[in-house]
């Protein structure tokens, strides 16, 4: 037979595991102020070093909030959140990795294109106003790039936003950031800025008529477009 050691769990990794715990089942909803130190070292029969070393934990995984002179609070879960934990190491895994650029681009490609044909599918008319005037906002923007790029993010955004997919809306985000974020490049856009709004005004054009394949032709055209604005940067 192997062997199946048995190790000793650290005590701060067990007050951990109990903090979670009292989250996961309600004990303690979003919002909430988390027990003082005193009362969780007596809770749990521990010192308070294990106490600290178990909130800080929490801290740093984003389930909690540690601001001097205020008490924790439970933070919100959402994917959102969950997302943002990663966003430090997301960067650093852009600029180390070599081939992370093109896997992001790639899986962003795929990622717009089920999401647009999900808008297409699910479009009210208040969708495509809002879109209408992004793009609006995004044309007052033509000799502002930062402007630009925040009214183009917010295109995207608002489509992701029409899956009514808290998961997809986040991770749409995170992508758009991760890849704005490693291109500060993009903010000099070669002079593209007037075929990014035809090709949106294209995107929006196909969402209103309910057109999925259409959606779908029209947004993978411009992401392989801006991807080629980005590779050459």
């Amino acid at each position: 037979m192997s062997s199946e050691k048995i190790t000793r769990q650290k005590l701060s990794d067990q007050v951990f595991d109990r903090l979670r715990a009292m989250i996961l089942t309600g004990e303690l909803a979003a919002g909430e102020v988390v027990p003082s130190e005193r009362a969780l070292m007596l809770r749990f029969g521990v010192g308070r070093p294990a106490v600290r070393e178990a909130l800080q934990q929490m801290h740093t995984m984003g389930l909690i909030t540690i601001a001097h002179g205020e008490r924790s609070r439970v933070k919100p879960l959402n994917a959102g959140a969950v997302l943002d934990q990663v966003d430090a190491v997301a960067q650093l895994l852009l600029s180390a990795e070599p081939g992370a650029l093109a896997h992001l681009k790639e899986a962003r490609r795929l990622f717009e294109s089920g999401m647009v044909r999900i808008a297409a599918a699910r479009a009210v008319e208040a969708d495509v106003v809002d879109l209408s005037d992004i793009l609006d906002e995004q044309r007052r923007c033509l000799a502002d790039p930062r402007a630009f790029i925040a009214a183009d993010m917010a295109f995207h955004t608002r489509i992701a936003a029409m899956t009514a997919n808290p998961i997809m809306l986040a991770v749409s985000q995170a992508m758009l950031k991760w890849l704005f974020h490693y291109h500060s490049a993009l903010l000099h856009w070669s002079g593209k800025e007037e075929v990014t709004l035809l090709e949106h005004a294209r995107i929006i054009e196909r969402i209103a008529a309910r057109d999925g394949d259409g959606a779908v032709a029209a947004m993978q055209a411009h992401i392989a477009r801006s991807a080629d604005v980005i590779a050459h940067h």
